[in-house]
């Protein structure tokens, strides 16, 4: 075994080989005697190796090792197949442990089981035990691997223990040593289960520890006081065309109280598709102007930053409110283009009221006169670096509160995890009028008749999606791709006028195709999921997903989301040809149901979180033991967090050189 191929598997010093735990065990433990043992069973037998001899067999010359073992009850034949080397390494009196499959294919025989010298000591390393099994690559052994970290567990005493000996006492933890001694070779399944309980609480109690060190610090800096103006509140409120739902606003006076606060706010509103968390954030925005400070909208696309623009432009152009946008292709104060260096001028004096943009926002040299709110649309994980910029662009001497917006419905206790050191506002309730998508999972011979579909929308005028999970074909995955279904679609449609969109593109190409679907210049879109988010066309009407069973409920909610943005009826279509019982359980659940929230929890409970919501993007440390559905541990970590805040991280100082490490690990960029 080489240092080469270790580091493939990530290991490269002797820690690192002590943390390189097992991915599951077997249980070797069953001992029986040779009389006991049954066809088709697993078994582990202590025999004497009586006879042994390598040979070539006649037809297929295939070299087989044979050797007749025994025990106080009989005699068994062993056979493997090109291990020739066995016939000298294994010895003729010696007592081995045999681990296998019996079978009777030639007669009554054990096929290329697991071998072991009987130790004098009793203790096995390979059999007889609840055996480790750890991901391998090629060129590295099992035997190898437990060979290399047996050798190396007696340093596991050398490790500091750092979490707080009142935590391993009210716990019932083993101590660190014997955790890793008993992960690795556990004298049996439940105490490798306690084990690892421990190693699980400590990547949530860190976690914790980080949201809680990150609440702490923000109540320790000073933010704008925003003095509440009722009567604009009430004036917009009476503006606006309809009302606003029980969600929407108990989720604003969340909001605001926050704003009245002196330390600055830290929150999530969280909301479907077409929930309304704009108008909600417009209002806040208005009462933050109204006290005399600037606010920023930031996007992840410059698309996206421009329909904000217009959304809000639209909202506050009778309201003495000064917008303006700030992208890559766009740089306009109410409408009026102008070059960045006057927009930046026109920031740092306070002659803008809101801007909209994307990151070139907290570009070097970007600078405001008094920001007291930053609102980030579907950028949850924008941290603590940002903020910290953005205070120094300001030149007032605080920090600006801070309200993310995403649409992604997560599971209250999901977004806890992820997102431990924000506050939670959840908007459930869809506004009136919103006519939910009509779903279907479509079989392959209907489909001419979705294609019908298509055809009658656009002739009504209406627009259309086409969504496919990947951008080139692929024979393993079996499923269509956006560029074979362009080709494809426009030879069915030889009159529409039809788009092609996918990752790959240009981003100048990208946000073309986007505009030109937006102004109705393209009747349909054949797209990968770039769409997810981004793009608002209230007048498509309608979307067929091709290889739907490659998409999670939550991202196929997400892509349903594009439609039925309007008080239309809108259509969506779902085709696969996995026939699978759990893909039909999905789809047909998808079917069934439009609320984000109730597939947000199935999908969490069917894949996990990180296929779903895509754990790097969150900037934090994937997990490697625990997971965020382990609910009961998470509210212990919580709560220890709490109590060690409460008595000073500092009386701990072995955790505190452990939470420095972690926070190393995060990219809150």
């Amino acid at each position: 075994m080489t240092e080469t191929q270790l580091r493939r598997l990530g290991i490269e010093t002797v820690k690192d080989l002590i943390f390189y735990f097992p991915k599951k065990y077997e249980d070797l433990t069953k001992l029986k005697s040779i009389s006991e043992l049954q066809v088709g069973e697993e078994a582990t037998i202590r025999a004497q190796l009586e006879q042994i001899k390598t040979f070539r067999s006649p037809r297929k010359r295939k070299i087989i090792t044979q050797a007749l073992v025994s025990d106080d009850t009989g005699s068994l034949k062993i056979i493997w197949f090109n291990q020739g080397y066995l016939s000298k390494t294994l010895k003729r009196g010696a007592y081995y442990y045999f681990c296998g499959k019996v079978d009777d294919r030639y007669q009554f025989e054990m096929t290329s089981p697991i071998w072991e010298l009987a130790r004098a000591s009793g203790e096995q390393l390979h059999t007889n035990r609840i055996a480790p099994i750890y991901s391998l690559t090629q060129g590295v052994s099992q035997k190898q691997l437990r060979w290399l970290i047996k050798l190396s567990l007696p340093l596991a005493t050398k490790l500091t223990e750092w979490l707080p000996e009142f935590i391993i006492s009210e716990q019932n933890f083993l101590n660190l040593a014997d955790s890793i001694k008993q992960i690795h070779f556990p004298a049996d399944i439940d105490i490798a289960e306690e084990a690892m309980e421990r190693f699980k609480f400590e990547e949530l109690f860190l976690l914790q520890l980080v949201a809680s060190k990150s609440r702490q610090a923000l109540k320790s800096v000073p933010a704008p006081k925003i003095d509440l103006k009722p009567e604009v509140l009430n004036n917009s409120f009476q503006e606006l065309p309809f009302s606003l739902t029980e969600d929407q606003k108990t989720s604003l006076r969340e909001i605001l109280y926050d704003l009245s606060n002196e330390h600055p706010m830290n929150r999530l509103l969280e909301g479907d598709v077409g929930s309304g968390k704009t108008i909600v954030t417009a209002l806040a925005l208005e009462q933050v102007k109204a006290s005399g400070f600037q606010c920023v909208v930031m996007a992840p696309t410059t698309i996206l930053a421009e329909q904000h623009f217009n959304t809000f432009s639209e909202f506050f152009k009778n309201k003495n409110v000064n917008c303006g946008i700030l992208t890559r292709t766009k740089c306009a104060i109410a409408g009026r283009a102008i070059k960045e260096k006057e927009m930046r001028q026109a920031l740092a004096n306070g002659g803008v009221d809101l801007i909209i943009g994307t990151h070139s926002l907290v570009q070097d040299k970007t600078e405001f006169k008094n920001l007291g709110l930053v609102v980030i649309d579907e950028q949850h994980r924008f941290g603590v670096k940002q903020r910290q910029t953005l205070r120094e662009k300001n030149q007032g001497d605080f920090f600006p509160h801070l309200l993310s917006l995403t649409a992604t419905p997560i599971p209250r206790s999901l977004a806890l995890t992820l997102y431990g050191d924000l506050d939670l506002s959840i908007i459930k309730t869809m506004p009136a009028g919103r006519k939910p998508a009509k779903t279907r999972v479509v079989a392959e011979v209907d489909r001419d008749a979705a294609y019908d579909s298509i055809k009658q929308e656009i002739k009504n005028g209406r627009q259309g999606f086409v969504i496919c999970p990947l951008i080139e074909s692929s024979d393993k995955l079996g499923t269509r791709s956006v560029r074979e279904e362009h080709e494809k679609l426009c030879q069915i449609f030889p009159g529409l006028r039809i788009g092609l969109l996918h990752g790959r593109l240009k981003p100048e190409d990208k946000e073309k195709v986007m505009k030109d679907f937006q102004e109705h210049k393209l009747d349909l879109l054949v797209s990968t999921s770039v769409i997810e988010v981004g793009i608002d066309v209230p007048n498509a009407s309608i979307m067929i997903i091709e290889g739907a069973d490659r998409f999670g409920l939550a991202q196929l909610h997400q892509l349903r989301g594009r439609i039925g943005r309007s008080d239309q009826q809108s259509y969506c279509f779902l085709f696969t040809e996995n026939e699978n019982e759990k893909t039909c359980q999905r789809l047909n659940l998808f079917q069934s149901s439009n609320n984000g929230f109730e597939l947000a929890e199935a999908d969490l409970s069917l894949r996990g979180p990180g296929d779903i919501y895509g754990w790097e993007q969150s900037g934090l440390p994937r997990l490697k033991f625990a997971k965020l559905t382990d609910q009961a541990l998470l509210k212990r970590a919580q709560k220890f967090a709490q109590i060690v805040f409460d008595k000073g991280l500092k009386n701990y100082p072995g955790l505190q050189n452990k939470l420095e490490q972690f926070e190393r690990g995060i990219h809150f960029e």
